[in-house]
């Protein structure tokens, strides 16, 4: 008598389904962070009229050097097509530092700049917003990284040092020889500008390990339970700086 050929497995029907759904996802992610890209090149062109002639000025420059270096060694069409890609790079970091430095300007001084700066910085860092405040929006928030601990207050200084030397006082307690770092965010004396916060942790030293971050995160939980509501300070409408940033370095 003869057999039934076995049924064909549902799950390779579901792997392609799978797949296609997936796709779809790419697309449209990708969709939206040109329409991002697009959307902060209009609203940055408009406001800074300098953009469009020294993003094609650092292109055709960067172009023009590869070109001749191509050139001096009788290969000069063989270097143009990098030339223009390392040119159309050129010009899309012109593009994105000085919509940085837009949103930064246009932050600063908004209660909560600092926590929507700290939030937007690349790397393995572990902010908690607003640990320590004051009913002025004077705030206190704490970063975790390969520096150890760092404070960065915001606010009237004469509020913020009794705040911050409370804040060190609690996390010294929990994490023993860690470094604790203090930053006060300002253009007084002794003070970091907003726009120049990230650098400036990023040049603190490295004292502790990317497996010790965890172990920090966890020590210092229970100080998270009593941190002040603090407004995060959100960029200006119309831009929005996590999604540009993330959508410029992916191009």
């Amino acid at each position: 008598m003869p057999t039934k050929p076995p049924a064909k497995p549902a799950s390779g029907a579901k792997d392609k389904e799978a797949a296609k759904a997936a796709k779809q996802q790419r697309r449209a992610a990708a969709k939206q962070r040109r329409a991002q890209i697009l959307e902060a090149f209009t609203i940055q062109r408009r406001e800074d009229k300098a953009l469009l002639p020294l993003m094609i000025g650092v292109f055709l420059a960067i172009t023009g050097l590869g070109f001749g270096a191509g050139w001096l060694v009788n290969q000069q069409w063989v270097a143009l097509p990098l030339a223009i890609t390392l040119g159309g790079l050129g010009a899309i970091l012109i593009f994105g530092r000085r919509v940085q430095r837009n949103v930064f300007s246009k932050t600063e001084g908004q209660p909560g700049a600092a926590a929507w700066a700290l939030e937007n910085m690349r790397g393995g860092w572990k902010v908690t917003p607003a640990v320590a405040g004051t009913t002025q929006l004077d705030a206190v928030h704490r970063v975790i990284g390969r520096p150890g601990v760092v404070l960065v207050a915001e606010g009237a200084p004469h509020r913020l040092k009794p705040l911050l030397a409370q804040e060190k006082k609690r996390v010294s307690r929990l994490i023993g020889d860690v470094p604790i770092y203090d930053v006060t965010v300002g253009n007084g004396e002794g003070q970091v500008p907003l726009a120049k916060l990230p650098r400036h942790l990023a040049k603190l030293p490295r004292n502790v390990s990317k497996e010790q971050i965890s172990g920090l995160e966890n020590k210092l939980t229970i100080l998270a339970s009593r941190s002040a509501a603090m407004p995060k300070g959100p960029p200006p409408s119309g831009v929005k700086m996590r999604n540009v940033q993330r959508a410029v370095r992916r191009r």
